[in-house]
């Protein structure tokens, strides 16, 4: 099973960059969007449901902004859009499908980098997010949470760690809420458990020469459940071509779809 997730930073954008013509070549299962920017009346249907897919969007009220997205080889069972939280679901951040047992999300995790005011927003998201994933995990379902969560856990998932320690999506309060996520092996970072190595980024600024010079952040997740520990069997990240300020992060697994 063939999972990407992407951050498209516009959808329109991404699709302008070649981002559908690299899609068809991918043979992926199910397909995470995050950051649509669009509105899925927009979108044309020939262009943005890719075929052979089941084409699902959430999106924000405001137009331009946030939005996420799921393609789904097979019809999910059930189709969830939101998380039940009626600020979150405005931004349209969450967007999960159930196969059988199995659930992937489609999640676009706030970000606190242009105010005090949206890191407060996003702190109470993750107040709100732990006790979820908490009861997520207790549930008997295997999940595979992808997308933009807007932080770098370790100090080698960015280039510049030491002068980003007082920056949103590398705070230390962030850093330990991760280390919570994690910390009593409910949830693996699916990536880490394939890949150990330094330098493996998702996103450049587009300031400088960040993607030149490879100064990037991996904030970019496939998280899974503790049920899927052993089932990660690959974990790429696609940077031959630039669609978006974030790459495609691309992972295999040993189960059934």
């Amino acid at each position: 099973m063939r999972i990407i997730t992407f951050n498209a930073n516009g959808i329109r954008a991404a699709e302008r960059k070649g981002f559908f013509n690299w899609l068809k070549q991918q043979n992926a299962d199910v397909v995470c969007i995050q950051e649509t920017k669009a509105q899925e009346h927009q979108l044309s249907a020939d262009v943005f449901c890719p075929t052979g897919y089941h084409c699902y969007y959430h999106d924000a009220i405001k137009k331009g902004y946030s939005g996420v997205a799921l393609y789904c080889k097979k019809e999910p069972d059930t189709l969830i859009k939101g998380i039940g939280w009626d600020d979150v679901d405005a931004e349209g951040r969450f967007i999960e499908a159930q196969f059988g047992n199995l659930s992937v999300i489609s999640l676009y995790l706030p970000s606190g980098s242009s105010s005090e005011e949206r890191q407060a927003i996003k702190f109470k998201f993750l107040d709100r997010f732990m006790p979820w994933l908490e009861q997520a995990s207790q549930n008997g379902r295997d999940y595979i949470i992808c997308g933009d969560w807007n932080i770098a856990h370790k100090e080698i998932d960015l280039k510049n760690w030491k002068a980003n320690q007082k920056n949103s999506g590398f705070l230390p309060e962030e850093r330990a809420w991760m280390d919570q996520l994690f910390a009593e092996n409910k949830w693996y970072d699916a990536f880490r458990l394939v890949n150990s190595d330094a330098d493996q980024y998702t996103w450049w600024s587009n300031r400088g020469q960040a993607w030149a010079k490879n100064v990037g952040w991996r904030i970019d997740y496939q998280i899974i459940s503790a049920s899927l520990k052993d089932k990660v069997l690959s974990a790429s990240i696609y940077k031959d071509e630039r669609f978006s300020d974030h790459a495609p992060l691309i992972m295999d697994y040993d189960y059934p779809f």
